[in-house]
């Protein structure tokens, strides 16, 4: 199926939806960097992103008309206006471009639609902002019609190493509709993770690591004792952990974007990504200089930076994917980008969707 994809960045979403089987026909970006970082790539024959059809240019000077009829229309539309590490401008800032997602629906006239956001977009204080945003997304033009569903979702439950909440506005086009799909469900969980770790221990023995199934964190208590029990392991698979995503890369060895950096420290607020969880969601700083989000914590208690080849593993990215650019900038680019597996497990849903035995099926509701 054909898409069209705004706000590009470096690539997660769009490389996510690539593996769900869409191919796009046009992909908008307006910092250079990113645009580098993407024809880099391009340029490298990386799989699915050899013929990204990639544009520098700024939304609002798009005519999308030119593309209408495509299945899905996607993008993540700045979130520093809404989220809790920025301004909280939401609609006085002038990065906000839901405007321009919704122009590019209405212009367009896709099948579908799939917008990402940060979750500090459903904050009481933006309540009357994102319910326009639905509204303008629900009725685009006066003959076009979509229902919208408003997805919180936390990508470690989608199989990326990030405990990374998430808004997802989705919808499908009003003539689409004939049955009802499946809800979108995660297919990893918390609960597993700590069934592995602390009722069968068969994750240390992966590991080779020495501990003791009673030695979890006492937050953890209340759930593994319910676990134990009811005596039946959760069915979903376990959350990706930081150790799991990052097997077999070894320490920095200056290669391949995998370089040490140095100047990590703790501090209140600070404390870095355990090993054996999800990673703290990557961010990409005020200025593009992270905070503790972005350390490990090593096995002796000591942080480090997580490389750039580290974050990218942790964002769902290959490994030969390159970051051209410096390791700040890398990681502002970084900070930004959804996650491959959760834009990937949101694609597969919308495929379904819209092609599930050849009917053209509603969102859930």
């Amino acid at each position: 199926m054909r898409s069209v994809e705004l706000f590009t960045g470096c690539g997660g979403l769009g490389l996510g939806l690539a593996r769900s089987g869409f191919r796009h026909d046009l992909m908008v970006e307006w910092n250079s960097d990113a645009v580098q970082t993407i024809l880099h790539n391009r340029a490298r024959g990386v799989e699915h992103i050899a013929h990204w059809p990639i544009v520098k240019s700024d939304v609002r000077e798009i005519d999308w008309r030119a593309h209408s009829g495509v299945d899905l229309v996607a993008g993540g539309p700045p979130c520093q206006p809404f989220s809790i590490g920025g301004k909280h401008r939401g609609d006085d800032d002038h990065r906000d471009m839901w405007p321009q997602a919704i122009r590019s629906v209405r212009e367009i006239r896709p099948r579908a639609f799939l917008f990402e956001n940060v979750r500090g977009l459903t904050r009481p204080k933006f309540a009357g902002y994102l319910q326009s945003i639905v509204d303008g997304l629900s009725h685009p033009s006066a003959e076009l019609r979509y229902e919208v569903q408003v997805l919180s979702v936390n990508a470690a439950d989608f199989g990326a190493a990030q405990k990374r909440h998430r808004v997802v506005l989705a919808g499908v086009r009003a003539d689409q509709l004939v049955e009802t799909a499946p809800a979108l469900r995660p297919t990893h969980s918390r609960e597993r993770l700590l069934w592995e770790q602390f009722v069968t221990g068969e994750y240390w023995k992966e590991y080779a690591i020495d501990r003791s199934i009673d030695s979890y964190d006492p937050i953890d208590a209340a759930a593994v004792r319910r676990l134990r029990a009811g005596g039946v392991a959760p069915t979903e698979k376990r959350w990706v952990t930081v150790r799991d995503k990052l097997k077999g890369l070894g320490e920095p060895n200056g290669k391949n974007n995998h370089v040490f950096q140095r100047g990590a420290k703790i501090y209140k607020g600070h404390t870095g990504s355990p090993l054996d969880q999800p990673a703290k969601a990557l961010k990409a700083g005020d200025h593009g200089v992270p905070g503790g989000e972005n350390m490990m914590v090593l096995p002796n208690g000591d942080v480090r930076y997580f490389t750039t080849r580290e974050a990218a593993r942790l964002q769902g990215l290959p490994d030969e994917y390159e970051f051209p650019r410096s390791w700040t900038e890398s990681m502002r680019q970084l900070g930004n980008a959804v996650p491959c597996e959760l834009a990937e497990a949101i694609g597969a849903w919308m495929t379904r969707i819209l092609t599930d035995d050849g009917k053209r099926l509603p969102i859930a509701a």
